[in-house]
C-alpha cells in the first residue's frame, strides 16, 4: 500500500479531492464521494512501512548511493510510469499521466499525522487572490503575469506540529503616574513611583509552527492564523490532487520558537492589564510552562515560487482562509520608460501628480 491513486467507482477516472465541495470529485464524469467513503484504503497506516528503494536497474537516471538515501521511487499505478522524489514527499501528481498519487508509507505508524485542516479554496480563488495583488502594478515584470506563470501556483499541505500548553507566571513591573499643576509663580511636576505585580495562567490551544525545512519560518507564521477548530481526523483522501510533505524537522526542535512565541503573547496579555499608569515597563518575570500536548497536523497552502534576476520571490496564500502574502520586484527597464512618459507629460503640460499616481499605481 505504499502508493494510493482513487478512481472513480463510475468511470475509472483519477478523482481528487474538491475544496468548494469538500468531497472527493470525478472530472470526468462528475462523480462525488464522501472522503469517508474511502477510509478503508487507510488500513494499515497505523503501522510502519518500509520505505520505497530506488532501484538503479530500472531508473532512467543513475543515482549515487548518496543521492538514494534521500530519494524514494515509486511506480504510478494508471501509467506505470516511475515516480522519483525526496524522503518528504507524500503526495504529488504523476508527471508522465497528470493523475494525483498519494505515497500512503510516508504517513505510516509513527509520521502519520493526527489531524488535517482540508483545502477551503480552490486554484480558481488562488488564482484571483494572486492577480488582485498584481493589479495596478505597472512597474511589475511581465513574467509575473504571464498566464502559463499563474498556472505554476501550486496547493501544498504542510506539515506542521500544534502545541497546546498553559503557561503560569509571576511578572513585575515599574510604573509612574505624572501629575502637573500651576501657581501664580511656578508650575509643578509630581511623579509618583509604583511597583505592581502580576499572577496568573494564560491557556494556549493549537499555537502552530512548521515542521518542514524546505518552507521559510516567517512566511508560514504570515499566513496564520488558522482555524484549528476546523481539523479533521487525518485521511489521505484529503491529500489527493494536491502536493504535501511529512514533517522532517522535529517537534522537539520547533518547541523554543513556540515557547517564545507564547512567552511574548503573555507578556503582552498581562502588561495590558496594568491600567492608569503613565509608564509601565517590565522589570522581571519568572514563567513556567507545566503542561503541553503535541499535536501533528497538515495545513493547507498555497505556492508559487518565481526567480527574478537572481532573487526568489514567494507567494502564498492560506488555504483555509484566503489571506494572502507576497513580495514583488520591479522592472527597473519600465520604470526608466515611464520617467521618460513623464517627463514628456509634464512637457506637455500635464499634472505631475495625476501622472505619477497613474505610472505608480
Amino acid at each position: 500500500m505504499a502508493l494510493l491513486q482513487y478512481k472513480c467507482p463510475n468511470c475509472a477516472g483519477a478523482i481528487a479531492f474538491d475544496a468548494n465541495s469538500q468531497r472527493l470529485a470525478c472530472p470526468y464524469c462528475d462523480t462525488k464521494l464522501e472522503v469517508s467513503a474511502l477510509q478503508a484504503q487507510d488500513a494499515g497506516l497505523d503501522k510502519d512501512q518500509a520505505p520505497e528503494a530506488i532501484d538503479p536497474q530500472f531508473s532512467s537516471a543513475q543515482y549515487s548511493p548518496e543521492e538514494q538515501l534521500g530519494l524514494r521511487s515509486y511506480v504510478c499505478t494508471s501509467c506505470a510510469g516511475e515516480i522519483v522524489t525526496d524522503t518528504t514527499t507524500g503526495a504529488t501528481i504523476c508527471p508522465f499521466c497528470g493523475n494525483p498519487v498519494v505515497m500512503a508509507s510516508q504517513f505510516s505508524g509513527t509520521v502519520k499525522p493526527d489531524l488535517v485542516v482540508p483545502f477551503q479554496l480552490d486554484r480558481q480563488a488562488a488564482l484571483a487572490k494572486l492577480k488582485e495583488h498584481y493589479k495596478g502594478k505597472k512597474l511589475l515584470p511581465k513574467v509575473f503575469s504571464d498566464e502559463n506563470h499563474l498556472e505554476e501556483i501550486k496547493g501544498v499541505y504542510v506539515p506542521f506540529w500544534l502545541v497546546d500548553t498553559d503557561i503560569w507566571g509571576r511578572y513585575h513591573f515599574n510604573t509612574t503616574k505624572v501629575r502637573s499643576w500651576s501657581d501664580s509663580r511656578y508650575h509643578y511636576t509630581e511623579t509618583s513611583y509604583f511597583d505592581v505585580m502580576r499572577e496568573g495562567t494564560i491557556y494556549f490551544r493549537a499555537v502552530p509552527a512548521d515542521g518542514s525545512s524546505k518552507m521559510d519560518d516567517t512566511l508560514m507564521e504570515s499566513l496564520e492564523p488558522y482555524n484549528a477548530s476546523a481539523a479533521v481526523p487525518f485521511q489521505t483522501g484529503y491529500l489527493s490532487g494536491y502536493l504535501a510533505h511529512k514533517y522532517d524537522v522535529p517537534a522537539e526542535a520547533v518547541l523554543p520558537r513556540i515557547d517564545k512565541r507564547m512567552e511574548a503573547t503573555k507578556v503582552k496579555a498581562v502588561e495590558r492589564t496594568v491600567s492608569g499608569y503613565g509608564s509601565v515597563s517590565l522589570a522581571s518575570a519568572t514563567q513556567r510552562i507545566p503542561y503541553r500536548a503535541v499535536v501533528y497536523a497538515l495545513y493547507p497552502v498555497w505556492l508559487l515560487n518565481t526567480a527574478w534576476k537572481g532573487r526568489r520571490f514567494v507567494f502564498a496564500m492560506n488555504g483555509q482562509t484566503g489571506k494572502f502574502i507576497g513580495d514583488l520586484p520591479v522592472d527597473w527597464g519600465a520604470f526608466w520608460r515611464w520617467v521618460l512618459i513623464l517627463f514628456v507629460a509634464i512637457a506637455g503640460g500635464g499634472s505631475l501628480a495625476v501622472t505619477l499616481w497613474w505610472v505608480l499605481g
